[in-house]
């Protein structure tokens, strides 16, 4: 009897594969190494989209909720300058 896995566990697995590509980036890692990670992560969104486990419009919201939880808002309000 096969097992599958849940689409949440799933989108958690892909949540933290984009944490530890952004971790990557702010450390300064190598090249080689960033773009491993951020290989796995396209491969592993290709497989969510193609097998209709998850849909554009969904992978691209988690993946702005986990930017904006390590970056901060893409955009902001700025003080002006006295």
């Amino acid at each position: 009897m096969p097992t599958t896995t849940p689409k949440a566990e799933m989108l958690d697995n892909l949540r933290a594969m984009l944490r530890d590509v952004f971790r990557l980036r702010t450390e300064g890692v190598t090249y080689a190494r960033l773009a491993r990670a951020h290989g796995y992560v396209d491969g592993y969104m290709r497989v969510l989209l193609e097998a209709g486990i998850a849909d554009k419009r969904e992978l691209l919201a988690i993946v702005a909720e986990e930017r904006t939880t390590h970056d901060g808002p893409a955009t902001g309000v700025l003080a002006a300058a006295s």
